[in-house]
């Protein structure tokens, strides 16, 4: 499912609080399990898109919210050296 459609269907929701973000994490996880590929990257990507701009819903913000947050990269954990 696109990033359009999914906000479209979140503007709709009349929401707020933690019935928005519920509605939010449910579109996100549907776009993230619907890409090919869902990755910081393709986080950075989907926030260009020009909805992404006009989101004005409570549902809509907070999904917008958790693609910004999906952007960012975890440093990998550091191996400690055995002490042997």
């Amino acid at each position: 499912m696109n990033i359009s459609r999914i906000l479209r269907d979140l503007e709709d929701v009349d929401a707020s609080g933690p019935a928005a973000q519920a509605a939010a994490r449910l579109g996100f996880l549907e776009w993230a399990f619907s890409s090919a590929e869902a990755t910081p990257q393709a986080a950075c990507r989907a926030l260009e898109d020009p909805a992404t701009q006009k989101a004005q819903s409570a549902a809509a913000q907070a999904f917008v919210s958790y693609l910004h947050e999906a952007t960012l990269t975890i440093a990998p954990r550091r191996r400690k050296s055995r002490l042997h």
